[in-house]
């Protein structure tokens, strides 16, 4: 099934990465192997976020909502709600 998914780079701070795919755990093995160049030097990554979809056509329409000016503040607040419930203590 398609999905959009967030990834986050774990050595550097407040990089994101918003993408879609047909089968999330093949896309991510390629963004782990360093196949994906806008990914490549973010590695380690992790996957914070993933939404399942009915088609690709819906998951790539959801990406580029995120990726917009209209769907900045829900993406925002994926990643908030990610960092808020991964903090210590």
């Amino acid at each position: 099934m398609p999905f959009t998914y967030i990834l986050k780079s774990q050595i550097v701070q407040n990089w994101h990465y918003v993408g879609s795919c047909h089968i999330l755990e093949d896309r991510f093995k390629q963004h782990k192997k360093g196949s994906v160049r806008s990914t490549k030097s973010k590695r380690p990554l992790k996957i914070i976020f993933s939404k399942e979809f009915g088609s690709i056509t819906e998951a790539k329409k959801y990406e580029n909502y995120l990726k917009s000016p209209k769907g900045y503040l829900e993406k925002k607040k994926i990643i908030e709600d990610y960092n808020f419930s991964n903090q210590p203590g």
